[in-house]
């Protein structure tokens, strides 16, 4: 690819997905944001000219245009992902992650672009909280949008379903870290719930596969593993050093789940199992067929959903593992006192 935009670009999928383009070879990145002093950080940070910068708002019609001339894919990344700010300003999170997504999945489509990826979260599956339902919407506009182009559409509108990316910024593990260094009670609404952990590289390793592979209107998941609040807690103190620190169980926040949900079991039924990964198709039907209003689907049987209660669940050795694989906790224990580790 000789051009690529990334929407929310100074994020921490954004930043990730950067420098893996850029060391695939990438002839330009665009970074579309609307905060100037990580841009700046980030410019200071690569310099590497291979790295356009657009300040902008994907709220903003014209400056996601702007951003779109002339590039080959977009990674879709920018949105507002934090369930309490999202439940508190439900509007915002419209303004963002639905109207803000319509706007660069249409000026995809009149730039004439190749392939444009949308990034979203478990959150969009049976959602309960503001995020969620944004989310959702986001993922029915793509699809929508996809059902307009067809199978023989100049660009190609694919969606990701990932759950939570470790260590990215406003996640519960650089908070942990935070409250365990600094000697502070580690907080948890519900040491029971679970959560899909996904290191931020298999996060791009995911966005590149659904590059790769997707048709019009496919969603792709990874087949993640998933932890205990509790026992990523206990992994934490371990690793620093302080398996007895104080837990703090503070009750349940806003809108929260028990479990996250990757795929539904409708989903699942007409989905295509790929490896390590699931292809969910798009259902092209559309209003006008009768079916729609006096018939249903009887071919398929339908399994169960794939959620963070049933997938495999990692033990303390293995979640210790797989956060001693991320450079963030291996650089947060070398700073940590000698009794912190």
């Amino acid at each position: 690819m000789n051009s690529v935009l990334i929407t929310g670009g100074t994020g921490s999928f954004g930043k990730t997905m950067l420098r893996a383009l850029l060391d695939d070879g990438v002839d330009e990145v665009r970074i579309l944001s609307r905060d100037e002093e990580k841009q700046d950080a980030l410019r200071n940070q690569l310099g590497d000219k291979r790295v356009r910068y657009h300040i902008g708002d994907i709220r903003d019609r014209d400056s996601v245009d702007r951003a779109m001339a002339g590039v080959e894919a977009v990674f879709h990344a920018a949105a507002l992902k934090q369930v309490p700010s999202c439940e508190f300003f439900p509007l915002e999170a419209v303004r963002t992650n639905v109207l803000g997504s319509e706007n660069v999945i249409r000026s995809a489509i009149a730039a004439g672009v190749g392939r444009v990826i949308c990034l979203s979260t478990d959150k969009a599956v049976h959602p309960i909280n503001a995020m969620g339902m944004s989310k959702a919407m986001m993922e029915k506009l793509a699809q929508s949008a996809a059902r307009e182009l067809g199978q023989g559409g100049r660009t190609i509108v694919a969606c990701v379903r990932y759950g939570n990316v470790m260590y990215s910024r406003g996640s519960v593990i650089p908070l942990f870290v935070e409250q365990i260094t600094k000697g502070r009670p580690i907080t948890i609404t519900e040491p029971a719930m679970t959560r899909f952990l996904m290191p931020l590289r298999d996060s791009v390793d995911l966005v590149r596969f659904a590059l790769s592979h997707a048709g019009q209107g496919d969603l792709f998941i990874r087949k993640s593993a998933a932890s205990t609040i509790g026992n990523l807690a206990a992994a934490l103190t371990q690793l620093f050093g302080a398996p007895d620190h104080e837990v703090r169980v503070i009750g349940w926040r806003h809108a929260e789940k028990l479990f996250e949900t990757l795929a539904t079991r409708q989903e699942l039924a007409t989905g295509e199992n790929m490896g390590d990964y699931w292809r969910l198709q798009l259902d092209e039907r559309d209003l006008n067929y009768s079916g729609y209003f006096s018939e249903g689907d009887t071919e398929h049987e339908l399994a169960e959903d794939f959620h963070s209660h049933n997938t495999a669940r990692l033990d303390l050795d293995a979640i210790k593992a797989l956060l001693l694989s991320l450079p963030e906790i291996r650089a947060a224990l070398e700073r940590a006192a000698p009794g912190q580790r």
